[in-house]
């Protein structure tokens, strides 16, 4: 059984996505690319392409799953709403179309991607591309795709990983509260 997940990098200029098919648990990509607003002048009128372009792509896709970056907080108020409205209005269309959300702060798929949660774009891009055997030619010009693919693609890993109820404090409260997974020797 195949599985589509859609992945989105919110931007007020360029907003990032990337579709990748998942099947007998190995994800492929099927597609990434931008949504360029800056044509837009007027913010409401980029919201509306927004929402048109993000709809478009999942009735082109029909993702089973969307996974999307939680906007970075900065130090400007004015470009962490527009950013938070571009975010909203791209949940908002799969909110549309019944595509559950999965929401993943940048440390968290940079850390899933490269192993580093302070790795750089071009990092999390080529590990990518390694990981899903990407031609150069296939890597867009703008990193908000891959950042976008990203998102899908450490969606992808956390599907993979069985929730667990238990916290742990470190690693010597693990140890005691599973003694039937330590080796003793």
């Amino acid at each position: 059984m195949e599985k589509i997940i859609l992945g989105i990098d919110p931007g007020t200029n360029i907003m990032g996505y990337g579709v990748i098919a998942v099947k007998d648990g190995k994800a492929n990509m099927v597609t990434m690319g931008v949504i360029d607003l800056r044509k837009f002048g007027d913010s409401y009128l980029k919201l509306g392409h927004i929402f048109e372009r993000v709809t478009g792509i999942i009735d082109s896709y029909l993702p089973d799953e969307m996974a999307i970056e939680a906007p970075f907080f900065g130090k400007n108020v004015q470009s962490m709403l527009k950013l938070g409205r571009a975010q909203g209005t791209a949940i908002a269309a799969a909110i549309c179309h019944g595509v559950p959300i999965h929401e993943y702060a940048p440390l968290k798929i940079k850390m899933a991607i490269t192993g580093n949660g302070q790795a750089s774009k071009e990092q999390v891009a080529g590990m990518l591309q390694r990981l899903l055997k990407l031609d150069p030619k296939e890597m867009g010009t703008f990193m908000d795709a891959t950042d976008a693919l990203g998102a899908a693609y450490c969606h992808y890993l956390q599907m993979n990983r069985p929730e667990t109820s238990k916290k742990y404090s470190g690693w010597k409260d693990f140890v005691n509260k599973n003694q039937d997974r330590v080796c003793k020797k």
